[in-house]
């Protein structure tokens, strides 16, 4: 069985972007850490494949490089248009949460990194996220993308660690109970 997990930054207030989409605030010259990236290189070390929303994935496209040139990628959109062509492993993906989880199981994939707000809120809904680690960033923003939304129930979690780090972060960690 596929876990899906999540790995991703907010501002103290809970949100993950401005309103505009901009996540200039998270690269900032005030939160740089000497050789250190926060734990991303030991989770994505047990990670099979990335899951994103189109949305997430065009602001990935902005970077200066591409970041997942070796694993494959799931971009999830309901626009049945939407096409991306690619030299990298990037599969458009325009069928239900049930239909990836099987997907991802046919190919043998254990464990698939949730990216991007509204993904991550649409697999809490589902319950289908295993695990979430969220850093907090001392800035608030005041307005922007909240990291959750509305939900029908309560998600209970299970406290796993939490790390501190010299320049204000808290990083923590969660099992979905």
């Amino acid at each position: 069985m596929i876990k899906y997990r999540a790995f991703i930054a907010s501002s103290l207030d809970g949100f993950i972007a401005r309103t505009n989409g901009s996540i200039d605030w998270l690269i900032s010259e005030n939160y740089k850490i000497e050789n250190n990236d926060l734990g991303y290189s030991s989770f994505m070390k047990n990670i099979d494949c990335i899951v994103m929303g189109r949305v997430t994935f065009e602001t990935v496209l902005s970077f200066e490089s591409y970041p997942f040139a070796d694993i494959p990628v799931y971009v999830l959109t309901r626009n049945r248009d939407y096409k991306f062509e690619s030299n990298f492993p990037i599969t458009i993906f325009h069928e239900t949460l049930e239909d990836l989880t099987f997907e991802l199981e046919k190919r043998l994939f254990k464990s698939a990194y949730v990216d991007g707000g509204q993904m991550i809120q649409s697999f809490i809904e589902n319950q289908l996220l295993y695990e979430i680690t969220i850093t907090r960033i001392p800035v608030l923003l005041g307005s922007g993308l909240p990291l959750f939304g509305y939900l029908v129930q309560d998600q209970n979690l299970k406290h796993m660690e939490t790390k501190t780090y010299v320049n204000g972060f808290v990083q923590s960690e969660y099992q979905f109970c």
